[in-house]
C-alpha cells in the first residue's frame, strides 16, 4: 500500500506538473496573441506601404512599369497607359512578351525595340537608352533591378518624354555655335552693366579676352563723354525697350575709338522680368572712313556736276524756247492762213457770183450780206494783228480823256454784242453802277477791251447759257467783271490765257475760230491804262470769270498818229468758164454755212446736182446712202476733220467698190497741208479763197476720171 507520504508526494508532483502545464499554456496563449498582434500590425503596415507605393507611382512624372523576375507585369501607373495608349485590362496580368508587344507598335522598327528590351532583361544591371518614336518624339528609358537580399526579384522601367528638351538643346547648341562663330561682338551684361558673356567676335573687335573682361563693367568700353549714353541705354533696357542699329563710339583695349552699330535687346527670365541685356556690336569704322572719303569726293563731283548741269540747263532752256517759238510760229501761220482764207473764200466767191448779174431780190441780199459779214471778220483779224504789232513794238498811243463816263462806254459795248448773243441764244445780264468812276483813259480803247472780253464770253458760252456783267467801285479802282456759264478753262491752260497766239485748242478739230490775240490785246491795253486783268475758272464745263481793274488815277497820254486802214484791192472779175457738170453729183462738206452755200450755188450754176453736209458724220451718212460722183471737203471741222473723213472713206473702199474722187477745199494752204491731204487720199488740194473756174475745172476733171 502506498503510504500517505508517498501519496502526498505524488499528489504534489501531479499538482506541480499541472501548474507547469498551465503556465506553459498561458505563455503559449500570450505568444499567440503577441504573434497575431504583430501580424495584424505588419499587415496594416504592408497595406499602408502599398498605398504609398501606388501614390508614389501615380505622382511620378515618368511613365513607370514594374515586372517580376519572369518579366510579368506587376505594377504600372496611369502615365504609362496614357503614354502608349494601352487599356488597363490589356496590361493587367499580361505575360512578359505581350506587355512589350503592346508598347512596340509606336516604334518605326518594333522588332529592334523588343530585341533591346530582351537584351536589357538578360543583364542584372541598370540601363539607360534614348529612343526615337515613329512620330519623331524622343524618350529616355531607364531601368533598375529589384533585389531581395542578393536575389533579383524583377525590374522597374521608367519612360520620360524629352522631345521638347531635346529640341531646346539643339536650338541652344545652334545658337551657341552662331554666337561663337559670329564676326560681330555679342556681349551679355546684367542690369548693373556687369559683363556676363563675351564671344570671339568681341575679342577680335575690342582686344579683350573673355577671362579679362567677364565680371567687369561695360563702362571700360565707353568713352568718358558718352557714359551718360550708356546709363540711358540701361534705363531703356529695364523698361523692356529694344534699340536697333544705334551708331556710336566705343573704345578698344589699346584706346582706339571704334565706330560701332549697336543692337541691344533685353534678356528676360522665366517669370518675364528683365534681368540683363544682349548687345550685338558691329565694327563700322572702315565703312565710316570710306563714307567720309566718298562724301568728300562726291562734294567735289557734285560741284563740278552742278556747273555742268547749269550749262546744260541753260542750253536746254534755250533750245526749248527756240523749239517752242518755232512750234508757235508754225501753229500761228497755219491758224492765220485758215482765219484769213475762210472769210475771204465767201467774199470772193459771192462777189464772183453776183457779178454775173443772175441774182435778184433775196438772193442778192443774201450774197451782199455774206460778203459784208465775212469782210468785217477779216477786217477785225487785220486790226487785231496791227494792234498786236503796235503793242510788241511799243508804238501804241492812248487818246486819254479826263472824266470818262465808264458806265456809258460799257453799256455801249454791251449793246454792240447783244445782237450776236441773242442770235446764239445767250442771255446777257448787266449790273452797272452809274457812279463808278470817273476815270481817265482812251474811250475807244476801253470799248475795244470790253468788246473783246464780251465777245470771248459769248463765243465760249453755249445756247441757253448766261453772261453776267458787273461794274462797281472797289476802294481806289473800278472793277469790271464778266462771268459766263460757258465751257470753262482747263487748269493747265489758265497761266497762258493772256499770251498772244495761245489757244486751248489749236488743232484742226477745234470748235472756235480766232488767232488767240483778243485777250492778249485786252491785257496789254488794260496795263497801258495802269490796270490789271485776271481770269478764274473751276475747270472744263465750269464757266469762266474775267475781272478788269482800272485805277481812278489819270494816265498821261501821248497823241497817237492817225491809223491807216487797209484797202481791198479790186480785181476784174472774169465770167465763169463754160464748164458743164450736168449729171454730176457733188457732195460739199464744210462746217461754215456761207462756204457750203457758196459752193452749192457755184456748182449748181455749172449744172451739177449738189448735196451738202455740215460735218464729217453727216458726210459719211450721205455717202453711205447715195454715193456721189465727186467729194468737195473742208479740212478744219469740229469733232472730226477732213483728214479723218477721207481716211475712213478709203478704208471702206478697200473692201470693194469704186474710189470716190475727192478734192480738199481748205483754208489750210501750206505746202505741208497739201502734201498731207494727198498722202491721206485726196486727189487734189485747193486753198481758200478758191477761184470759181479752178474749182469747176477740178470737179469736172475728177468726175470724168471716176
Amino acid at each position: 500500500m502506498e503510504s500517505e507520504d508517498e501519496a502526498g508526494e505524488r499528489r504534489f508532483s501531479v499538482l506541480q506538473t499541472a501548474t507547469s502545464i498551465l503556465q506553459i499554456r498561458q505563455r503559449a496563449e500570450q505568444e499567440i496573441r503577441r504573434s497575431n498582434d504583430a501580424l495584424a500590425q505588419r499587415s496594416k503596415e504592408l497595406a499602408e506601404a502599398l498605398v504609398i507605393m501606388r501614390a508614389t507611382l501615380e505622382s511620378a512624372t515618368d511613365a513607370i512599369l514594374v515586372t517580376d523576375g519572369t518579366g510579368a507585369v506587376t505594377h504600372f501607373n496611369e502615365k504609362y497607359l496614357a503614354m502608349w495608349g494601352i487599356a488597363r485590362e490589356a496590361l493587367e496580368g499580361a505575360s512578359p512578351g505581350s506587355a512589350w508587344s503592346l508598347a512596340s507598335s509606336v516604334f518605326s522598327d518594333p522588332k529592334k525595340f523588343l530585341a533591346r528590351i530582351g537584351e536589357i532583361a538578360t543583364v542584372a544591371r541598370e540601363s539607360f537608352d534614348v529612343l526615337e518614336l515613329s512620330d519623331g518624339r524622343i524618350f529616355e528609358l531607364y531601368s533598375k533591378v529589384l533585389l531581395i537580399g542578393d536575389r533579383g526579384a524583377g525590374r522597374v522601367w521608367s519612360f520620360r518624354d524629352v522631345t521638347e528638351r531635346h529640341h531646346a538643346e539643339i536650338v541652344s547648341f545652334r545658337l551657341a555655335a552662331i554666337v561663337a562663330s559670329s564676326d560681330d561682338a555679342i556681349i551679355g551684361k546684367d542690369l548693373e552693366g556687369i559683363i556676363t558673356s563675351w564671344n570671339s567676335g568681341a575679342e577680335r573687335i575690342f582686344g579683350y579676352t573673355a577671362q579679362q573682361i567677364i565680371g567687369t563693367s561695360i563702362m571700360r568700353l565707353v568713352p568718358r563723354d558718352r557714359q551718360a549714353e550708356e546709363h540711358e541705354i540701361l534705363a531703356r533696357i529695364r523698361n523692356g525697350e529694344r534699340l536697333q542699329h544705334f551708331e556710336t563710339i566705343r573704345l578698344a583695349r589699346d584706346g582706339r575709338p571704334l565706330d560701332v552699330s549697336l543692337t541691344i535687346s533685353p534678356i528676360k527670365n522665366l517669370a518675364g522680368h528683365v534681368v540683363g541685356a544682349s548687345k550685338v556690336a558691329r565694327d563700322i569704322t572702315g565703312r565710316k572712313k570710306v563714307e567720309a572719303e566718298l562724301k568728300k569726293a562726291l562734294e567735289k563731283t557734285e560741284e563740278a556736276s552742278r556747273e555742268r548741269l547749269r550749262l546744260l540747263d541753260s542750253e536746254r532752256e534755250a533750245r526749248a524756247q527756240a523749239e517752242r517759238a518755232s512750234r508757235m510760229k508754225d501753229e500761228f501761220l497755219a491758224t492765220l492762213s485758215h482765219e484769213l482764207r475762210t472769210p475771204l473764200n465767201a467774199v470772193l466767191g459771192w462777189a464772183a457770183l453776183l457779178q454775173q448779174g443772175q441774182f435778184q431780190g433775196e438772193d442778192l441780199k443774201q450774197g451782199l450780206a455774206t460778203i459784208e459779214r465775212n469782210a468785217r471778220v477779216q477786217a477785225q483779224i487785220i486790226e487785231d494783228l496791227l494792234d498786236m504789232s503796235r503793242i510788241i513794238s511799243g508804238k501804241v498811243r492812248l487818246d486819254v480823256q479826263q472824266q470818262i463816263d465808264l458806265p456809258a462806254i460799257l453799256n455801249d459795248s454791251i449793246d454792240t454784242v447783244r445782237a450776236s448773243a441773242e442770235a446764239k441764244g445767250v442771255r446777257l445780264q448787266a449790273v452797272v453802277d452809274p457812279f463808278a468812276g470817273p476815270i481817265s483813259g482812251d474811250p475807244n480803247r476801253l470799248q475795244q477791251i470790253f468788246w473783246n472780253v464780251l465777245n470771248n464770253a459769248i463765243k465760249f458760252t453755249p445756247k441757253g447759257g448766261r453772261v453776267h456783267i458787273l461794274l462797281e467801285r472797289v476802294n481806289s479802282h473800278v472793277e469790271i467783271s464778266v462771268l459766263d456759264t460757258g465751257e470753262g478753262i482747263a487748269p493747265e491752260f489758265l497761266p497762258y490765257v493772256f499770251d498772244r497766239f495761245q489757244q486751248a485748242d489749236a488743232s484742226t478739230t477745234r470748235r472756235h475760230g480766232g488767232l488767240g490775240l483778243g485777250l492778249a490785246i485786252v491785257k496789254q491795253l488794260v496795263e497801258l491804262h495802269g490796270g490789271s486783268v485776271r481770269v478764274k475758272s473751276g475747270g472744263i464745263g465750269q464757266g469762266a470769270a474775267f475781272v478788269i481793274q482800272l485805277p481812278l488815277v489819270a494816265v498821261q497820254p501821248e497823241p497817237e498818229k492817225d491809223r491807216l486802214h487797209p484797202r481791198a484791192v479790186r480785181r476784174e472779175t472774169e465770167p465763169l468758164p463754160a464748164v458743164s457738170l450736168a449729171n454730176v453729183r457733188v457732195l460739199v462738206v464744210d462746217d461754215e454755212t456761207d462756204a457750203r452755200e457758196l459752193m452749192k450755188r457755184l456748182l449748181e450754176m455749172a449744172g451739177a446736182t449738189v448735196s451738202t453736209a455740215g460735218s464729217a458724220a453727216e458726210a459719211m451718212e450721205s455717202i453711205l446712202k447715195s454715193k456721189p460722183d465727186v467729194l468737195v471737203c473742208d479740212i478744219g471741222m469740229p469733232k472730226e476733220d477732213g483728214y479723218s473723213l477721207i481716211r475712213r472713206i478709203r478704208e471702206l473702199e478697200k473692201s470693194g467698190g469704186n474710189v470716190l474722187p475727192a478734192v480738199a477745199l481748205t483754208a489750210y494752204a501750206r505746202s505741208e497741208d497739201r502734201t498731207k491731204a494727198i498722202q491721206l487720199g485726196f486727189q487734189n488740194h485747193l486753198a481758200k479763197p478758191v477761184e470759181p473756174d479752178e474749182l469747176l475745172a477740178v470737179v469736172s476733171r475728177l468726175s470724168s476720171s471716176s
